[in-house]
């Protein structure tokens, strides 16, 4: 899904989701988003969170691209790449991606990628600390990653990525 600034100037974003805690790691609005650029934010979220063991992503050019392959085996990440026109393949981060689209993009007019960049960051964080999910026992992400953290039971990240 791609979105328009007032001016009609066109931006994408890029969006990780945790498929195990459902947590939005990061969504990366920006006017191109090429392989490089999906490597930094993937970095930026390797920081907090540590490298995941596998990311699902569709085939569009910034997934296959080998800015990406070259960092996923630098750092023993598996690509698993769905099937063309099988987006179920990817259900979590389709389902976060109709959310987001209704809640946020839908919701507001954007005047500035800066502004965007905004916008979506707060509907981040109310995502993933303010809305609990059915899937999570009706906990929060930040809750549920919290309650894992307590018990122990925590596994290695797989992400979910999407070109929006």
């Amino acid at each position: 899904v791609v979105d328009p600034l007032l001016d009609g100037r066109r931006f994408r974003a890029l969006t990780v989701v945790d498929t195990y805690s459902r947590h939005s790691q990061i969504i990366e609005p920006d006017f191109t988003l090429t392989g490089t650029k999906v490597v930094a934010a993937l970095e930026r979220v390797a920081k907090q969170c540590g490298y995941p063991k596998m990311i699902t992503v569709d085939n569009g050019s910034e997934f296959t691209s080998k800015a990406l392959d070259a960092w996923a085996y630098a750092h023993g990440v598996k690509l698993d790449f769905i099937r063309p026109g099988k987006p179920v393949e990817n259900a979590v981060i389709e389902s976060f991606n109709g959310r987001f689209r209704d809640e946020c993009l839908n919701a507001n007019v954007f005047v500035s990628l800066h502004d965007a960049r905004q916008k979506i960051e707060a509907w981040r964080i109310d995502y993933n600390e303010h809305r609990p999910h059915s899937s999570l026992g009706d906990l929060t992400p930040k809750e549920f990653i919290e309650q894992v953290a307590q018990t122990g039971l925590q596994e290695a990240p797989i992400f979910q990525l999407s070109m929006v």
